[in-house]
């Protein structure tokens, strides 16, 4: 490694490269845009400290404690496990992706039962303010009102309620996170949990078990495979969606702790099995998300590792089976039934929603499938739209659509402000991943409705809720509390 390094140094179409690539990045990041984007205002911060939602939170925060104090609760719940919020934030968080949507639900529900007795019986504390927080609120807010305005209510009502709850559950990981060391254990606990999934999804694939669909590949194009990796999410794209928010994880593990030998080989392992899997699952949406998050982490690491990308994408060339360069290759073509049933749907979605923007038609397959068979086109059937953005705005309006952009602007921003002003190694590579990880997941959003799967949904949110714990790496305490 040390002689490849020196003939590198020696070499002087690398030296050039790297003085053109540190030119460019002392232009980019002197850029006034760059600049007014690096700069957060301390106006939202105060704006949303003396908004609606925080006069409104003080007055219930005192109503709740009086009512705690005066009903003697106390008694009864001093020393009770439901006090003890970052355990059951980090059993929820850890335990989504094996168990059902509804145990999961429960779970997020006691969540918020240990959040309200965290600040009934501390009239001190107060709400944890990130500035995506508003937002959250909003637009669950406008999902409430896209569900009530439903073309079909009852079918809407169970999924609007669970995509509120999921969505507010984005509140209760900022609160519960008090320390680095409980972020770093979080982030810990969800790469061990990608890591399981994977290994399941390996075994699948050696014994052949689990569900398959005939419209998952189209076998007139592609004989060589016959079996898609679904794993615990029963669906190979849900999956796909869920490994490419934890691969970033794992490699930030790895780098971190690649000095230290047990846990290196542990957080490698964890790293290719869920690589492995994510391949496995033949999505060429989430290679490609993989790809993107991937390029981002290694650009946002250091920028001179942009100059290996095209040597990796021959090498990964020569490496990977045929079955799956002729899958990549096939992003695209209009012949695969896929990609032409996707862009069928699409075309038919936007002819709907000409007619259904302000609101929407209401969330599920019921209200969708009510009014999409009027504008679809080739009379093809469809339980959901197919893209993440443009089903936002089928179930709840253009409203829902706005509010879902913000949220994601003021993510990345919040994020790549705090990559800027962190010193820290570890804390850097934990924005950077939660960043990369969010940036691939939008990618197949494009061409998959990621919230199809209710725990994926809700571990995006708790994703961008630990992400924005993350951003805020310089003000959490160096020793977990409670």
């Amino acid at each position: 490694m040390e002689r490849i390094k020196r003939i590198l140094q020696a070499s002087f179409l690398c030296r050039a490269l790297f003085a053109c690539c540190d030119w460019v990045g002392r232009q980019w990041s002197s850029s006034r845009v760059v600049q007014a984007y690096l700069t957060p205002s301390d106006l939202s911060v105060r704006a949303s400290r003396s908004s609606v939602f925080a006069l409104l939170w003080d007055k219930l925060h005192g109503l709740v404690c009086w009512l705690y104090d005066k009903l003697r609760l106390e008694t009864l719940f001093a020393g009770s496990v439901l006090t003890r919020l970052w355990f059951w934030c980090a059993l929820t968080i850890t335990l989504a992706p094996f168990l059902p949507t509804m145990a999961t639900a429960g779970l997020a529900c006691l969540c918020f039962v240990s959040l309200l007795l965290a600040f009934a019986r501390d009239r001190a504390r107060r709400l944890q303010f990130t500035a995506i927080n508003k937002y959250v609120l909003l637009y669950a807010a406008v999902y409430a009102v896209g569900t009530l305005a439903s073309v079909s209510p009852w079918s809407s009502l169970l999924i609007g309620l669970l995509t509120i709850l999921f969505t507010l559950f984005a509140l209760v990981p900022v609160n519960a996170v008090t320390g680095r060391k409980q972020l770093i254990g979080l982030v810990r606990l969800l790469v061990l949990a990608g890591a399981a999934v994977s290994l399941y999804g390996l075994y699948q694939f050696v014994f052949r078990t689990g569900y398959q669909s005939a419209a998952w590949v189209d076998n007139n194009m592609f004989e060589g495979i016959s079996f898609r990796v679904p794993s615990t999410f029963n669906n190979p794209n849900m999956l796909g969606q869920y490994l490419v928010l934890m691969i970033p994880l794992g490699g930030a593990c790895l780098i971190n702790d690649f000095a230290k030998p047990k846990l290196r080989w542990l957080w490698l392992a964890c790293c290719a099995l869920m690589c492995v899997c994510i391949l496995l699952t033949f999505s060429r949406g989430a290679w490609l998300a993989l790809m993107l998050a991937g390029l981002v982490f290694a650009v946002l690491l250091n920028p001179r590792l942009l100059m290996l990308t095209p040597f990796t994408l021959i090498a990964l060339y020569f490496v990977m089976p045929d079955t799956i360069l002729q899958r990549f290759a096939s992003i695209g073509d209009l012949a695969d039934r896929s990609t032409s049933y996707r862009v069928s749907i699409w075309f038919g979605t936007l002819r709907m929603l000409a007619d259904y923007w302000l609101c929407g038609v209401g969330p599920g397959d019921a209200a969708f499938n009510t009014v999409y068979p009027i504008y679809s086109y080739d009379e093809i059937v469809a339980p959901h739209s197919h893209n993440l953005l443009l089903q936002i705005t089928v179930d709840a309006g253009i409203c829902a659509l706005v509010l879902f952009c913000v949220i994601l602007w003021v993510y990345f921003r919040r994020l790549c402000t705090a990559i800027h002003a962190t010193a820290c190694k570890t804390g850097k590579l934990l924005q950077i991943a939660f960043l990369s990880g969010v940036a691939g997941f939008m990618v197949q959003a494009m061409t998959d409705y990621s919230f199809y799967n209710y725990r994926v949904m809700f571990l995006f949110w708790a994703y961008l809720a630990l992400g924005m714990t993350a951003a805020r790496w310089n003000e959490l305490t160096k020793e977990a509390e409670g």
